[in-house]
């Protein structure tokens, strides 16, 4: 379903702040759906931590098949992610990676076919520039609150954030607008103007 359907029902439901609006996909035609599985690292300059602070391996340890892995690193612009991490993910049946800050190996992650959102692609690596610090707390990504659990559902458009607690409610929702907007579609096809669209659907 499409993150402009499911940002509608966000809004007709009163969540007006769930839309991350910085963070993008990689490279076209990404996607992905999923439970969120948070990260939250600090960063400083190189040195600052130890080799082991870096911990992709743990992060990818505690993911499960279908999640979303989530990471707040505070828009740094040094890389968390790369392509033997995708490879890895991929692997385990994750559905994608979602990072406010940086991410590299651009060209290994389109070839291993694991979809990922960014605010940055950098070379530079992250290797004592970061700490993770939690797995699995609430992170702040993009100005959007993440909990563990939380719908994440990312495509060409954007990102959205569904709560956990009212996903299914909002999916539902989502989907009577979608049957809205294939109705639509279906009348402009056979003739109906864009104006008379608008009217009788007034959701779409």
């Amino acid at each position: 379903m499409a993150t402009s359907t499911l940002a509608n029902a966000l809004d007709d439901a009163g969540f007006h702040s769930q839309v991350l609006p910085s963070i993008k996909a990689v490279s076209p035609g990404m996607k992905f759906a999923g439970p969120a599985m948070t990260v939250r690292e600090v960063t400083g300059e190189h040195g600052s931590f130890t080799s082991a602070d870096f911990r992709v391996g743990a992060i990818i340890d505690a993911a499960q098949a279908g999640d979303v892995v989530v990471i707040d690193m505070g828009g740094a612009r040094c890389s968390t992610w790369g392509g033997m991490a995708s490879l890895a993910a991929r692997k385990k049946g994750v559905s994608g990676l979602l990072v406010d800050g940086g991410v590299r190996d651009l060209e290994e992650m389109i070839d291993f076919g694991f979809p990922v959102f960014a605010r940055h692609l950098v070379p530079t690596t992250g290797r004592t520039r970061l700490k993770v610090e939690a797995i699995n707390e609430a992170v702040c990504v993009d100005g959007v609150v993440v909990e563990p659990g939380d719908l994440i559902v990312a495509d060409g458009t954007g990102v959205v954030c569904l709560p956990k607690a009212e996903a299914a409610v909002l999916v539902s929702r989502a989907e009577d607008m979608q049957r809205d907007d294939e109705a639509a579609v279906a009348e402009i096809r056979n003739g109906l103007s864009f104006s008379d669209a608008m009217k009788k659907f007034t959701r779409i």
